[in-house]
């Protein structure tokens, strides 16, 4: 019996949950895609779909594992509830920004977030500005907050000039 993680997140698609998968393990370098369940006949009153078809599809990025789910079209995603992915240069930020906004939605959002095109939102942040945030220092926070506010995709030498000038 395989181990299995004590919180796992759970992502309700449509009918997309593979596609999805396949999608991100192809962006982040450090992923695997795991066990896959599918759809038997008895439940069909309930869940509507046709035997055979994919369920759930475990998998991992960066060593946390996720479970989609191919729920239906009952629930959305909101940004009430996002993946944030903590970047230790610009070039990965560009990367992840650029991989996860293709086909999505980066219009609306500010400050690091964006949605995918599968409606999933993500926040692609810069290490710098974890810390940054927890500086003793509330003046360098603002400065560093008011930067990023104008931004959608943030970056990293406008934030850190910020702080330095601060």
């Amino acid at each position: 019996m395989a181990k299995i993680q004590k919180i796992t997140p759970n992502l309700w698609f449509n009918d997309q949950a593979e596609e999805a998968v396949q999608y991100y393990a192809s962006i982040f370098k450090n992923s695997r895609i795991g066990r896959v369940s599918r759809y038997v006949n008895d439940g069909n009153e309930h869940h509507r779909v046709r035997e055979g078809t994919v369920m759930t599809i475990e998998f991992q990025l960066e060593g946390q594992e996720f479970v989609a789910l191919n729920g239906g079209p009952l629930y959305n995603f909101t940004e009430a509830f996002s993946l944030i992915v903590n970047c230790e240069t610009q070039e990965e930020v560009d990367y992840y920004w650029d991989k996860l906004s293709e086909g999505g939605d980066e219009g609306a959002q500010v400050c690091g977030w964006l949605k995918d095109k599968f409606g999933v939102s993500w926040q692609i942040v810069p290490v710098f500005l974890t810390e940054v945030v927890h500086d003793p220092n509330p003046v360098k926070i603002q400065k560093v907050l008011q930067a990023m506010y104008r931004m959608k995709k943030l970056d990293i030498p406008t934030l850190q000039q910020a702080y330095e000038q601060a």
